[in-house]
């Protein structure tokens, strides 16, 4: 399926894994929605919503930078609002905006906890209750949730168990609109790197340059994810993937392209 003339909405796609799927399609002629909240540059995170939307646009897209914090429910909706208006329609929506706090319960503040689920999931249940008429009507329509696998496994709770189930929250809305959506033809799913992903989050939360050293490059995600959002709706729906499983049913084994490192150690990604 083709990307051209498709409109893409991506939640925090200032920088990193969002901004990188936002130029991989725009590369294939989808009109991007840039839907963020960064206006100044923060110079640990780099990036605003005008330098992404430059960035889209010199690699041929069209673009609409939108300021909107996801937590609260009337940016949402005049975000949507405007990007529809401006393109037409709305064919796919990308929750890619995201809250980190690996702490411990005893040490999770409750406004960190409601930060967390504020953004994780009541945010990305409002996207995507907003774009829903919208995607009703769309070309190939898909919602892409960048959150992972459900591992039960003890150790992924324990550690930090407020921002765990913030995360399988957004996969069971995934997999939830899957089946909801399924009579609209809307397709649904998640996706999550099996490896850490060279980001600020990455450098500046949780492991400095020494983690990225052993992470891939932000390719692999926006890779996986054009992958995803070309399938037929109707055919690709209800899955949690990780971006390995993604690109080995396109028959691409050869990852080391995208380490940051080549032929370094890589460091697998939480949940996985």
């Amino acid at each position: 399926m083709s990307f051209k003339n498709r409109t893409v909405l991506i939640t925090g796609a200032t920088r990193g894994i969002g901004k990188a799927i936002a130029l991989k399609l725009a590369k294939e002629g989808a009109n991007i929605i840039i839907a963020a909240k960064s206006v100044t540059e923060d110079p640990r995170l780099g990036g605003t919503i005008y330098t992404a939307a430059a960035e889209v646009e010199a690699a041929g897209g069209k673009c609409l930078a939108v300021q909107v914090d996801i937590r609260f429910e009337d940016q949402i909706e005049a975000a949507i609002v405007k990007a529809a208006e401006t393109f037409g329609g709305i064919d796919v929506v990308i929750n890619n905006a995201s809250a980190i706090q690996l702490t411990g319960t005893e040490q999770t503040e409750s406004k960190k906890f409601d930060l967390i689920h504020s953004i994780n999931v009541r945010g990305t249940f409002l996207v995507v209750k907003h774009a829903l008429p919208y995607l009703k009507k769309g070309n190939n329509p898909h919602i892409l949730t960048l959150s992972p696998p459900i591992n039960m496994n003890p150790k992924w709770l324990g550690p930090h168990v407020a921002y765990t189930i913030s995360k399988y929250n957004m996969s069971m809305l995934a997999i939830g609109w899957a089946q909801e959506f399924k009579a609209d033809g809307i397709a649904s799913n998640a996706i999550w790197p099996k490896t850490t992903i060279d980001t600020a989050a990455v450098r500046n939360l949780l492991g400095g340059q020494a983690l990225a050293n052993m992470s891939r490059t932000t390719d692999i995600m926006a890779d996986a994810a054009y992958y995803i959002l070309k399938q037929k709706a109707s055919e690709c729906s209800g899955n949690t993937f990780t971006d390995e499983e993604v690109l080995a049913k396109e028959g691409i084994t050869n990852l080391d392209h995208y380490a940051v490192v080549p032929g370094g150690q890589l460091f697998n990604d939480l949940f996985v």
